[in-house]
């Protein structure tokens, strides 16, 4: 299986319930289940050790125990707004878990720039030595 079918791997496999959202709405909230509650099962995946690790990373606490993403979505007055709502956020965590982090490129130092540190730790070293107690 490669990645550029994950996301749509993930819709099929998302399960959606609908509960009682608070927020706009009037009367019509207390009537109607509009929020959207979006399960993924992680494992079912079957993605790659690193994506894994980033993707838990970022879901945090919307990954329970059994590895479960869980998006809810009660923004929006009707359950299609929601509905869209819920999957444009599950889409984008898994594109920017599947998006490899840049490298960190080592700085580099010359020698005039070690000296002038290691002078200027040495200078740093003697002031808050010289602060100690001062014996008579």
């Amino acid at each position: 299986m490669t990645e550029d079918d994950l996301i749509p791997r993930a819709m099929a496999l998302a399960e959606e319930s609908f509960i009682a959202a608070s927020g706009p709405g009037g009367q019509n909230v207390n009537k109607v289940a509009t929020a959207v509650q979006l399960r993924v099962n992680v494992f079912a995946l079957r993605l790659s050790p690193p994506v894994f690790h980033r993707l838990k990373e970022l879901a945090g606490s919307r990954m329970n125990a059994k590895g479960e993403i869980v998006i809810a979505a009660r923004n929006h007055r009707t359950q299609e707004m929601n509905r869209a709502d819920a999957r444009a956020r599950l889409t984008q965590l898994l594109e920017e878990a599947q998006r490899e982090p840049k490298k960190r490129a080592k700085s580099r130092l010359n020698r005039i720039g070690k000296e002038a540190r290691l002078q200027s730790k040495k200078k740093r070293g003697s002031v808050k030595a010289g602060r100690g107690k001062v014996d008579w």
